[in-house]
């Protein structure tokens, strides 16, 4: 039985991704390919390591004992190529982020651009996903620092503040909604939305949100960004929700209202989160420091 780390890499991507064909990708790998390294793994091993089902993929109990070790591998090929890095001449060393929708697009961009700036010699591997998700994924080490709402409980892992923001409520200024001051989520369900693309972390909180009520979101136009929303919202194609920095900044050049939720969910609390800064690679706590400053 003999894996090697692109072996291992693709496996953790496939587990993590849920899929075999999106774990192809994120490993840069045509699913044949991708495909083909499984089942000579299952073969080497002589036992299965997924269960293959119609909505993706699970790890069997030996695909999970694999994974363990494959991600203390793989962060040790990683901490070696950083230590080394600076001989080769190459990059020193390459940080697993996971951010909320709202912090990746709205306060990351600026504070991972100064960072980068300043350490060339550094890459960022930056995905989004929900914060109870993020949360899972740091404690079983899969990144190395989250950026999570503080409505999740991070309790297991060392957290530090990094931003507040909140969810608002945009409509046309000629909306019938425009002269509210405040509104709740489940006033709004009646009305059709414009939001971001159904995969994305804040698409599917706010339909967990939505669910409850029994209302589900009429999204008439998925998009993949909050300023576009925001366009389509002042063109009056439907209602949107948007972090509050989004929604004042575009409100200079468009023609939108802005109408505050009273939901308790949409003040939002900002947190990185960390298994232990101490077990970080040296790179990884530099980004930290950085964030923290930053805030």
């Amino acid at each position: 039985m003999r894996f090697d780390l692109s072996d291992l890499a693709l496996f953790r991507h496939v587990v993590e991704a849920g899929s075999i064909t999106a774990g192809a990708a994120r490993a840069h790998l045509a699913l044949a390919a991708a495909s083909t390294r499984i089942r000579n793994m299952e073969h080497a091993l002589g036992a299965a390591l997924l269960v293959r089902g119609r909505q993706g993929v699970t790890p069997t109990q030996a695909g999970r004992t694999l994974l363990a070790h494959a991600r203390t591998i793989l962060q040790q090929a990683e901490r070696l190529r950083e230590d080394l890095g600076a001989y080769a001449g190459g990059l020193a060393g390459q940080i697993r982020v996971l951010s909320n929708t709202n912090a990746l697009t709205e306060f990351l961009p600026e504070a991972l651009s100064s960072f980068l700036a300043a350490h060339p010699n550094i890459s960022v591997d930056l995905e989004e996903r929900l914060s109870d998700e993020i949360v899972g994924l740091i404690a079983e080490g899969v990144a190395d620092l989250g950026i999570v709402a503080g409505t999740v409980d991070a309790s297991a892992l060392t957290t530090y503040p990094f931003r507040k923001d909140r969810f608002v409520l945009v409509v046309a200024r000629d909306h019938p909604l425009a002269h509210r001051a405040s509104i709740a989520f489940a006033e709004v369900l009646d009305h059709d939305f414009v939001g971001l693309d159904r995969a994305s972390a804040l698409q599917r909180f706010l339909a967990s949100k939505a669910a409850p009520i029994g209302r589900p979101l009429r999204l008439r136009v998925q998009l993949r960004s909050f300023d576009a929303v925001c366009r389509l919202v002042e063109c009056n194609v439907g209602i949107g929700i948007v972090p509050e920095t989004t929604a004042h900044r575009v409100a200079r050049t468009m023609q939108i209202a802005v109408v505050d939720l009273t939901d308790a969910w949409a003040v939002r609390e900002l947190t990185i989160c960390v298994r232990s800064l101490d077990e970080l690679p040296p790179y990884a706590r530099q980004l930290v420091e950085h964030l923290r400053a930053s805030a």
